[in-house]
């Protein structure tokens, strides 16, 4: 074979021969002619497809796929940023920034109020208690509940065996006397007797008239804490009458703490116990001028009702009349009885909420009128 390289052919369209073996072959394209300018107003006309060299759509055609190159020529259209957040949270957001701004406001203007709140009882206006005025054991009882009596009327009787056999025992020497002095008149003896046996008789009826029990006054009875049998103490109980301007009131008992801030007129809200939400609103009438303790309270309210006092702190009374002897719960109409318990509350004073939240704005809002140090 011979050493030289034999000449390859130039192919249609080549520049020239190959270089030497030991130089690369460089390929030579030839440059396209350019397009001449386009006139103003018109827009540069767009290379076809049949102007790209077809070494050079043969490469694009080698490198990408038919897919990827058919979907490069389709029209682009810009999508929109991604959204994670769903459209309601931006919705709830101004909502809540609205909720804040509504708090804020409320806060500032809003107030709350403070109340004096203690035990209520209430007690009956115009009632006459009777007692028993001696020792004895009741023999019978000759009213009941709720039955109007007169005055003078006999309510009880007790039990008189002893003092009516010593009436009768004195009565008997009486007229032994009587006849005695009418035989002689000048039977100095027989005056003598006479006159002591006559206060003998006047205190032996009054004895017997203390063992029954009449009515003071015109009324309707109201409570009879006593049956035949019961022995009886000096002063003790034994029923109540109503006279005709009976009427409620009642007896609030709040810490003593609140008496600078509680005056005449202002009002009071009574909730009974066992009816709640059925409110009564009524005007305080009086205010104890003195801070006591709930010993002082007890013997104010009388022994029926002193064991319910349970406080152990220093009270001030406070007393408002009831409009009415009925009160409204639940659409029923009730009737109030001496005793009923309930729990009173008195509006002594209100601050701004937002004060309430943050207690040190106290020291910046309120000055001090005191004199300087």
């Amino acid at each position: 074979m011979s050493k030289e390289t034999s000449q390859r052919a130039p192919e249609p369209g080549g520049a020239g021969a190959t270089s030497p073996p030991t130089a690369e072959p460089a390929r030579k394209t030839a440059a396209p002619a350019q397009e001449p300018p386009a006139p103003p107003g018109e827009a540069p006309a767009s290379r076809s497809e049949e102007e790209v060299p077809s070494d050079a759509a043969g490469s694009v055609a080698r490198i990408f796929r038919r897919e990827a190159l058919e979907h490069q020529a389709r029209p682009q259209h810009e999508g929109h940023l991604l959204q994670l957040a769903p459209t309601w949270t931006h919705r709830a957001y101004w909502l809540l920034v609205m909720v804040c701004l509504a708090g804020a406001v409320y806060s500032v203007l809003g107030q709350i109020n403070e109340y004096a709140a203690g035990t209520a009882i209430v007690k009956l206006d115009g009632r006459i208690d009777v007692t028993a005025r001696a020792a004895a054991t009741v023999e019978s009882v000759e009213v009941r509940p709720g039955q109007r009596v007169r005055a003078q009327q006999v309510l009880m009787r007790l039990y008189f065996a002893g003092e009516a056999a010593e009436l009768r025992r004195i009565e008997h020497e009486f007229d032994l006397q009587l006849i005695r002095m009418l035989r002689d008149p000048g039977d100095a003896a027989a005056r003598s007797a006479l006159t002591t046996l006559r206060a003998q008789r006047e205190l032996a009826r009054s004895r017997l008239e203390e063992r029954t029990i009449r009515a003071p006054q015109d009324g309707v009875v109201s409570d009879i804490r006593i049956h035949p049998g019961q022995q009886l103490q000096p002063g003790e109980l034994v029923l109540s009458l109503l006279g005709e301007s009976a009427g409620f009131r009642l007896v609030a008992m709040i810490p003593g703490y609140y008496r600078p801030l509680v005056r005449r007129g202002m009002p009071i809200r009574l909730e009974l116990h066992g009816y709640p939400y059925a409110y009564q609103w009524l005007s305080v009438d009086t205010v104890g001028d003195e801070v006591v303790g709930p010993a002082e309270v007890k013997r104010y309210l009388g022994q029926e009702v002193a064991d319910t006092v349970t406080s152990q702190e220093p009270l001030v009374l406070v007393e408002a009349r009831l409009p009415s002897r009925q009160f409204v719960d639940d659409g029923r109409v009730l009737e109030y009885y001496e005793g009923m318990q309930g729990k009173a509350e008195v509006r002594v004073r209100a601050e701004s909420i937002l004060v309430t939240l943050i207690p040190s704005l106290k020291a910046i809002l309120r000055r001090d009128d005191g004199p300087g140090i």
